[in-house]
């Protein structure tokens, strides 16, 4: 099996260690894991602002790193969602579609593909899910509130597998977080309210931890955070899954 790791502009340069919790996490479950080093961008920021005529060079060099590989592994639901939908090449359309298959979010990786039933791991706090956006509506990694089925939660399920943890139930457990990459720009001011009313609904169940599959959703999150002043933390869900026994 050959798995490349694919790490987001803003956890490289933010978060490095959610790259590392990734990497760790992974090698843990007895896989080997390559990080191609020349990797970049995915072109989500240019696509989200109009530019996605702009993404060509981004394209063909993602497609350049990622190609050789069985999956691709990334801790972001928003990214992994891009690749999905937006690469593509006409140079190399094939190898754009085997990656747009082969790219996977790290919960439904571990879920889907290796199938994981129980981890080494011991986080003992009370926990808030976020379930992101683009990981719910897009990858499908949870049920949506407003369909009628049976739920289910990918993340949920690794959570539990958690020793020490204690996974808190919220009244809004899908509700948007308000970041939405160039919206909390555009309109910021609802963007900052939206995030308030999540961080509301954390604090107000008692949590010590918010965490999420996005990263991108806990630093928005974060900044509110901190201007209340509060004692919640945020951590991405791979932190946890990877917290020593």
């Amino acid at each position: 099996m050959r798995v490349a790791l694919f790490v987001p502009c803003y956890i490289d340069q933010f978060y490095p260690k959610v790259a590392i919790a990734t990497l760790e996490l992974l090698e843990k479950l007895d896989i080997q894991v390559t990080y191609p080093e020349r990797q970049t961008c995915c072109g989500q920021p240019m696509a989200n602002a109009g530019f996605e005529h702009l993404t060509k060079a981004t394209n063909k060099l993602f497609i350049e790193n990622f190609d050789k590989y069985d999956y691709i592994v990334s801790p972001s639901g928003s990214c992994v969602l891009h690749v999905k939908h937006h690469l593509h090449s006409k140079a190399s359309e094939d190898l754009a579609h085997s990656i747009k298959n082969n790219i996977y979010e790290l919960t439904e990786f571990l879920i889907d593909v290796l199938k994981v039933k129980k981890l080494s791991s011991w986080f003992p706090h009370s926990v808030g899910l976020h379930q992101s956006c683009h990981g719910q509506r897009g990858l499908m990694l949870s049920q949506m509130s407003e369909i009628v089925g049976p739920p289910f939660s990918k993340s949920e399920a690794l959570l539990n597998m958690v020793g020490g943890l204690n996974l808190i139930a919220l009244d809004r457990s899908d509700e948007c977080c308000g970041f939405g990459g160039t919206f909390c720009v555009t309109e910021d001011a609802v963007s900052a309210k939206m995030g308030l009313d999540r961080v509301r609904d954390h604090i107000s169940h008692g949590v010590e931890f918010i965490t999420s599959s996005d990263m991108s959703c806990l630093m928005h999150l974060e900044g509110i955070l901190r201007r209340l002043k509060s004692d919640v933390k945020v951590a991405h869900i791979a932190e946890i899954l990877n917290a020593p026994a």
